[in-house]
């Protein structure tokens, strides 16, 4: 895995790997993304979608974080973790007034790549129901529904996707 700078689009924006240095700017961008969202958490839900400075640190150190910057300023991120021989995407937003930019496609790409570098099966994530435009962009990108869990997040409703990737064996 290359910590370079990848051009994510045209222009201003890039994407690169996390360090513990943008903590805070990635804890702020969860708090932003998921904040019109708030009601339909529960606070423990809540807490665990829109993580701490400190818990994003301990995120970076148990696997791959991207961040999105646009004119200098952090607009989208995305945590993933191994898990056997699959991918697991932990989390993924994108700030508001960045949406409509193809951040969230961006971000996806970037994982997808290293998991088929990593030679993985398939990639999987958990969403709540009422992330309408996640999931559009979920399915989109390949993504279906399963009846894998988990099924819930601290009370608040989850279901899993999965994309089977093409292995090369």
């Amino acid at each position: 895995m290359s910590d370079e700078t990848k051009p994510a689009q045209p222009g201003d924006v890039f994407t690169r790997l996390a360090t513990t240095d943008d903590a805070v700017a990635i804890s702020s961008v969860l708090h932003e993304a998921f904040r019109d969202y708030r009601p339909l958490y529960t606070p423990g839900g809540f807490a665990a979608t829109a993580l701490s400075p400190e818990q994003v640190q301990a995120r970076i150190t148990e696997g791959p974080v991207w961040i999105v910057i646009r004119h200098d300023v952090i607009v989208g991120t995305a945590a993933a973790i191994l898990k056997s021989s699959d991918l697991y995407i932990r989390g993924m937003a994108v700030l508001p007034a960045a949406r409509g930019l193809r951040i969230g496609e961006s971000l996806l790409r970037e994982i997808q790549t290293l998991a088929v570098r990593n030679g993985c099966r398939r990639l999987f994530l958990s969403t709540t129901p009422f992330l309408d435009r996640a999931i559009r962009l979920y399915e989109k990108f390949g993504f279906e529904r399963i009846q894998e869990g988990p099924h819930d997040l601290f009370g608040t409703p989850l279901f899993t996707m999965q994309k089977t990737l093409v292995r090369r064996d």
